[in-house]
């Protein structure tokens, strides 16, 4: 039976510059979020310190986007979830599934006006970030409650979270089958030696030694996945896209593959575990510049698991977990 409800589903993600010239714009929304850049006082020239790295950083960025073909496919790939996710809930609800996106658009607002448009009666936030962080899930639900407070007719809606589905089989089962596809690409005599790399955005130390539950999270996601998926070949987990002077999580990806092709090791798998849409980290920084060290240092085939994206698996799960918050 139909739900009578009209729900509003959001998909919440980080989002990316639909344009090279949207890139520096794009960082400095990034760099002025306080879950981003916090430090003591930090408060009082956060906004120029943050035109300051979108400005150093932008035209190094900017190359890294031509190379992935000139913008983030973030944007449309989210696009891609939403519709899909859409489609797999009808006959089931009576639902619109919408973006927000933190950084760039479509930005929270433009949605909060667009769910009162279309006289949603309730609200599911599905973060696209399975394992919580407050530089994520945190900053993405902050930024919602905060403009909340301005949209009289979101503010009153039931509202609900999907704070965290790290270890949810059915997600995990997606992550599964992607690395399944991704190992058919070896020769099926190497492929029980192939070592397979979970990389995962890192994140400051400082933020687990508050209390960040991520690095832990990311860690219990990789258990699953090789128990589900009964992998016997070795596997690691590592950290990239370091950002900054502070101490980041490791090790980092790019020396586990260092390590490991120096080693001897000639096949291996990368995974990127905390990402369910390919973007600049999955496209360039592990599909170019990781690839190039990999085959620098003798590493004969390096294979980079695509992203969830709008795998049936994946949106079978989304759609779970909507149905799971409704009832």
């Amino acid at each position: 039976m139909q739900n009578s409800k009209k729900i509003g589903i959001v998909l919440l993600n980080l989002g990316g510059p639909d344009s090279l010239e949207a890139v520096r714009p794009f960082l400095y929304n990034l760099f002025v979020d306080p879950e981003i850049i916090n430090f003591p006082f930090s408060f009082l020239f956060r906004k120029r310190l943050a035109k300051l790295i979108s400005d150093k950083r932008s035209p190094r960025i900017q190359e890294q986007y031509k190379q992935i073909g000139g913008k983030s496919p973030i944007n449309e790939l989210t696009r891609k979830q939403a519709d899909a996710l859409e489609k797999a809930l009808n006959g089931s609800l009576d639902c619109r599934v919408y973006i927000a996106m933190r950084y760039w658009k479509p930005f929270t607002n433009e949605i909060m006006q667009q769910i009162e448009r279309d006289g949603i009666n309730e609200i599911i936030l599905l973060p696209l970030y399975p394992q919580y962080s407050v530089a994520t899930t945190g900053s993405s639900v902050k930024e919602w409650k905060r403009l909340a407070e301005k949209y009289a007719y979101v503010k009153n809606l039931k509202t609900k979270l999907v704070e965290r589905y790290y270890d949810y089989i059915p997600y995990i089962d997606s992550v599964v089958t992607r690395i399944n596809e991704t190992l058919e690409r070896f020769p099926e005599s190497v492929r029980n030696k192939v070592h397979i790399l979970f990389s995962a955005h890192g994140t400051p130390v400082k933020l687990v030694k508050q209390g960040d539950p991520y690095q832990q999270e990311i860690i219990k996601t990789v258990v699953a996945v090789t128990e589900r998926g009964k992998y016997k070949q070795p596997h690691h987990l590592s950290y990239q896209s370091k950002v900054g002077p502070q101490k980041w999580l490791e090790p980092k990806t790019l020396d586990v593959i260092e390590k490991l092709a120096g080693e001897g090791v000639k096949h291996m798998l990368i995974v990127p575990i905390a990402f369910v849409s390919d973007h600049l980290e999955t496209l360039f920084e592990i599909g170019i510049e990781f690839r190039h060290l990999a085959r620098e240092k003798g590493v004969e085939q390096f294979e980079v698991m695509q992203g969830l994206n709008d795998s049936p698996k994946f949106i079978s799960a989304l759609k779970e977990l909507v149905l799971d918050r409704i009832n």
